[in-house]
């Protein structure tokens, strides 16, 4: 195995394990397998501890600083009202401002399924009204009796 030392980095060449094991007890250290895939594999002559807490640190500063995007559902009635629409358009507007992923579902019931174009029309008006912010993932498909439509935000905003 390939020997490094933690301290200077310096390379102390190709030895046994045993060889490995002996010079990481002269310096008070532990002997960590760095990288086992190599050839020969790679060891280090380092504090165990404190280099699992350093790799635990890293994973969690990685984990802050990503961003968790939520999907968000917003359900409309073919023959909603304008207020009501209204209403929903600025919830809409809300998430994909945050950040968040919106489903629009278009729930049509009875004689209501005869006339889907309507929710269609309705859906993609939605769509069209918040382009700038918001950009179609999933077209509107109809799915037995309901429409859906994902919108998620626009990358950079």
């Amino acid at each position: 195995m390939r020997v490094i030392d933690a301290d200077s980095g310096d390379m102390l060449g190709v030895m046994s394990v045993e060889d490995g094991v002996k010079a990481a007890r002269a310096k008070g250290v532990d002997l960590v397998e760095v990288s086992p895939n190599a050839k020969p594999p790679v060891c280090k002559l380092l504090d165990y501890g404190k280099f699992k807490y350093e790799t635990q640190k890293k994973k969690n500063e990685a984990k802050k600083s990503q961003k968790v995007v939520k999907l968000k559902e917003i359900k409309l009635r073919p023959n909603v009202d304008k207020h009501d629409l209204d209403f929903k358009k600025k919830a809409i507007e809300k998430f994909l401002k945050n950040g968040d992923k919106v489903k629009v579902t278009m729930r049509f019931r009875g004689r209501e399924m005869l006339h889907t174009n309507l929710g269609l029309d309705l859906l993609k008006a939605v769509a069209e009204e918040y382009s700038e912010i918001g950009k179609i993932d999933h077209h509107p498909k109809l799915e037995n009796r309901q429409m859906i439509m994902v919108l998620s935000p626009v990358s950079g905003k």
